[in-house]
């Protein structure tokens, strides 16, 4: 999958592929920083590389940034039989990043992004310098909004977020407290417009442990285990006004880093770099130094 011309004016960028077995990884790679000057950011859930374009605009006249699709999300690969578990999106992630032999680089993340890319961290701590946590979770949790839990549900979720576009197409309104113009919801939307290529959105949902049982229940706990052992600077930006990850979340986040840097933006949505776009970008950049 390529970008098309109607997209490239909000995302300029040039893809690059890592091979995960058989299947194309995409990721980009933009901007010379430095060996310290790196960061990664890790999309979520139904997100993908473009959520972050401004981000990666802006940062890249001063950093070297890496911003990965998961496998079956963005423009990589979207295979029908892939093991879409959480414990297969951080080897994904350590892969790409073995293959890129960066030793040092700091990470930013959102949404189910929390998990992986705090699974990539915990199990290479002397190669993260600073973390940066966007409306997200890397902990177990006994909280689902209704609407997710509708997804989830083992009898129709999977039909209805693939068949009836019932996840991608929602999250281009209700995560926002300012609307999207008409060309970046039809950005969010591009790598989603079939049934097919929407096995990840449903398999994400699926893959969201709510007990012991769960194929990802051991893995999510084994992360939040080692969360506060973390070293390294820590900012937590936060939409206060979001459905899904909501202030119990960011609570349970200045419990873990009680020294993090915070700024809580009570009007924001759960893509709060859309609701807050200039300022959590000032923020970032004046974190990363």
């Amino acid at each position: 999958m390529v970008i098309p011309d109607s997209l490239k004016k909000l995302y300029p960028f040039e893809s690059n592929f890592h091979k995960i077995g058989e299947h194309n990884y995409h990721y980009l790679d933009e901007g010379k920083g430095e060996e310290r000057d790196v960061i990664v950011l890790v999309h979520g859930n139904p997100t993908w590389s473009f959520y972050f374009r401004d981000i990666i605009l802006e940062l890249s006249k001063s950093h070297r940034v890496i911003a990965p699709d998961h496998i079956g999300c963005g423009l990589s690969d979207k295979p029908q039989n892939y093991n879409y578990t959480l414990n297969q999106r951080v080897n994904d992630l350590s892969s790409l990043m073995e293959s890129l032999k960066i030793k040092k680089y700091s990470m930013l993340v959102h949404d189910w992004g929390g998990a992986i890319g705090f699974g990539h961290a915990v199990r290479h701590h002397d190669r993260i310098e600073k973390m940066i946590i966007l409306n997200t979770g890397a902990f177990r949790s006994r909280r689902m909004p209704f609407s997710i839990r509708l997804c989830k549900n083992k009898f129709f979720g999977a039909f209805i977020v693939k068949y009836l576009n019932a996840f991608c197409y929602p999250a281009t309104f209700m995560t926002t407290s300012k609307p999207l113009s008409k060309e970046v919801k039809a950005g969010y939307l591009y790598p989603y417009q079939n049934v097919k290529n929407r096995i990840a959105i449903s398999e994400f949902v699926k893959d969201i442990p709510m007990d012991q049982n769960h194929r990802s229940y051991e893995t999510l706990t084994e992360i939040e285990k080692q969360l506060p052992s973390l070293k390294g600077e820590k900012l937590i930006l936060w939409g206060g006004n979001d459905f899904c990850f909501n202030d119990e979340f960011y609570n349970k986040w200045t419990k873990i880093y009680p020294e993090a840097q915070t700024k809580y933006y009570k009007n924001a949505g759960h893509y709060i770099i859309e609701d807050e776009k200039e300022d959590s970008i000032k923020m970032i950049k004046g974190f990363l130094g």
